[in-house]
Formats: C-alpha cells, structure tokens, sequence
C-alpha cells in the first residue's frame, strides 16, 4: 500500500518536472516546408518545371489544379492545429470545398469530353509517376511535421495525423503540378486526389503511432 509520504514524494517529483515543450505551430510549418522543399528541389532539378507554365497557369482549369490543392493544404492545416487542443472542435466542413470544386471540375470535364476519350482523359500517360511523386514528395514533410507536433495534446492521434498527412499531401501534389503535363481535370482530380488521399492514410496510421499520449 502507498503511504502518504510516497504519495507526496510523488507529487513533489511531478512539481519538480520540467514543463513539457509546448507546441509551436510556426516550427511544424517550418520543418514540414522545409522537407516538402527539398524534395521540390529535387524533382525541379532533375525533370524541371512543365514547359509554357506561365502561360498554362493563365488557362483558369489548368491553374485549378494548383490552386485547388493549395486552399486544400490551408484548410486541413487549420484543422490539423485545432485537432491538438483538448476538447477542441474540429473545422472539418470547410474541407468540403475544395472537395466539392474538384468533383465539379471532373463532372464538368466528363460531360464534355466524347465518349471514346474519357479513357485517354482519366489515365493519360503519366498515372503511376504521378502517384509516386506525389507519395515520394510527402513522406519527409510528413514524417518532419508529425516529429514536430507531438508536443501537442490530441486525444485523437490518428485524426490529427490523418489531417496532417492531408495538409502535407496537398500541398506535395500543388507543387507537383508545376511539372505535370497532364491538365485534364479527370486526370488531376483523379490521381492528385489519390495520392492525397493515400498520404492521409499514411498520416493516419504514423499519428496513431506518434502522437498518442
């Protein structure tokens, strides 16, 4: 049985802790930024930016796949913080946007597209470069910002690494769009969303692992 000056003991040991680090958003963005960045380099350098970017991002659906991802990334980063704080409501509905965007695009492509093309305009030629570019580009800024969040409090770690991964994931397929050549929205929609989609599955399964107390 634990006496009363084991139990003080205890409590002074507790008091005489340090405080744990708190969480610093504008660490988590930077090391995320940071390794998304390298990666960035890395595909720039070795297979360069699509040629007549400029003048493709004036064509507003071309542009779409760049800006989509983006306010994607900004809203799952949103979330991701507020998913630290205990007892926190969670701003999930605003994902629902960009969402809904991209499945306008793809319908709105689909409807116009002639029936023998829409195989052409959903597989195009580059389908399995995209998803591991996208997947490669994630994995550091991924692995970087889950270290670095886990001075937070969620008690929904797999929540808040899923919406990491997310965040990280859009924003990995933006920057990969501005070497992709392929600028069908049943293409984009479809494979962008894809590796997003399996880099918040990746997020998931590390922020369960990761972030849990």
């Amino acid at each position: 049985m634990t006496t009363p000056d084991q139990t003080n003991a205890f409590i002074d040991r507790l008091a005489a802790a340090p405080a744990p680090a708190p969480l610093r958003p504008a660490r988590v963005i930077g090391l995320a930024l940071a390794g998304l960045a390298a990666g960035l380099a890395v595909l720039y350098a070795t297979l360069g930016l699509r040629e007549g970017l400029l003048d493709t991002l004036s064509t507003p659906v071309v542009a779409a796949k760049t800006l989509v991802p983006l306010l994607l990334g900004l809203l799952a980063l949103w979330a991701t913080f507020a998913s630290t704080r205990p007892a926190a409501r969670i701003p999930l509905w605003p994902l629902a946007a960009p969402l809904a965007l991209a499945l306008g695009l793809f319908v709105a492509r689909a409807l116009t597209t002639a029936p023998d093309r829409l195989q052409t305009e959903l597989l195009g030629q580059t389908a399995g470069a995209c998803l591991l570019s996208i997947t490669s580009l994630s994995l550091l800024p991924l692995g970087l910002g889950l270290a670095a969040l886990r001075p937070g409090a969620s008690t929904r770690p797999r929540l808040t690494g899923a919406l990491a991964g997310l965040s990280v994931g859009a924003f990995a397929v933006a920057g990969y769009s501005l070497h992709c050549p392929e600028d069908s929205p049943m293409f984009y929609v479809t494979w962008y969303g894809g590796g997003i989609a399996l880099c918040a599955a990746l997020g998931a399964v590390a922020g369960r692992r990761l972030l849990r107390w």
